[in-house]
């Protein structure tokens, strides 16, 4: 059933609670520069994730692992300078926040200071809870990740799906009830059965962002380059490309080529 969108005309955490308790489903993508922002923001998504993603699509890495807290930042303030409505959630990077609590607050801090980003996400459950509450302690609003943690795939050792065995179904559940209870905003659950992320999303009050995860939780988020079809080595069963732009590009760009070798490109009218 589709409910009435309210014309928000800046979204914060609290719009996205709001949005939850009205039935109104959340959209959220990835973007990483001030150009693919600002046509993001314009197109009205609700949240922007900074993500670190950008490992992948930005730099090519074969995982989210490399990608530094200086990148991050860089990446995050090009997107906040395009942005006039959408939420701006900036990824803590693999090793900004694991080792202790005071090094995950000295990360979130830069963050904020740094690029501008409105709140910060990062992965795991009661492993970095110590780490989530110092951020929250200093006015910073978190997102939490639970299900398929992409920083940890070495210990997954695969993308599969994950909490299909009752002990993690479980686990994930239980942390998803302490996320909630110690403040944060909203969850990120990926990849995960969506009977499971549909239980997940109707047993806490804040917002459920799913990733793989089904239709039964409150918003759903994508890779912008993948949903724009500009990868297409990629081919998860929850991906829907909206277009191809892989192919477009590649056509457009050999035409130009073409019409440079040819000398058909500038013509008379295209000069001074």
């Amino acid at each position: 059933m589709s409910v009435a969108k309210r014309d928000y005309k800046r979204i914060t955490v609290k719009t996205l609670v709001d949005m939850k308790a009205n039935g109104e489903k959340i959209s959220m993508l990835t973007a990483y520069d001030y150009t693919m922002a600002k046509i993001v923001d314009g197109a009205g998504v609700d949240v922007i994730l900074v993500g670190d993603s950008a490992s992948n699509v930005m730099a090519g890495h074969e995982t989210t692992l490399p990608i530094t807290l200086d990148q991050m930042i860089y990446h995050a303030a090009g997107v906040v300078r395009a942005i006039e409505r959408s939420l701006v959630v900036v990824d803590l990077p693999f090793g900004s926040y694991q080792s202790d609590p005071k090094e995950a607050l000295r990360s979130a801090i830069r963050i904020m200071k740094e690029s501008g980003g409105h709140a910060v996400k990062l992965e795991g459950g009661k492993e970095v809870k110590e780490s989530i509450k110092r951020i929250l302690n200093a006015g910073i609003p978190v997102m939490g990740h639970l299900g398929l943690t992409p920083q940890s795939i070495y210990k997954f050792g695969t993308y599969t799906v994950r909490a299909k065995e009752d002990e993690e179904a479980d686990k994930l559940k239980e942390d998803a009830m302490m996320l909630e209870r110690i403040g944060c905003f909203a969850i990120v659950l990926e990849k995960i059965p969506a009977k499971l992320a549909q239980e997940v999303a109707e047993s806490i009050s804040i917002p459920v962002i799913g990733i793989g995860a089904g239709s039964g939780v409150d918003g759903q988020v994508l890779v912008l380059h993948d949903m724009l079809g500009m990868t297409h080595e990629f081919h998860p069963r929850f991906l829907r490309r909206y277009m191809n732009l892989f192919e477009d590009m590649t056509s457009s760009i050999s035409q130009y080529v073409k019409d440079v070798k040819a000398i058909d490109f500038p013509n008379d009218e295209e000069q001074y």
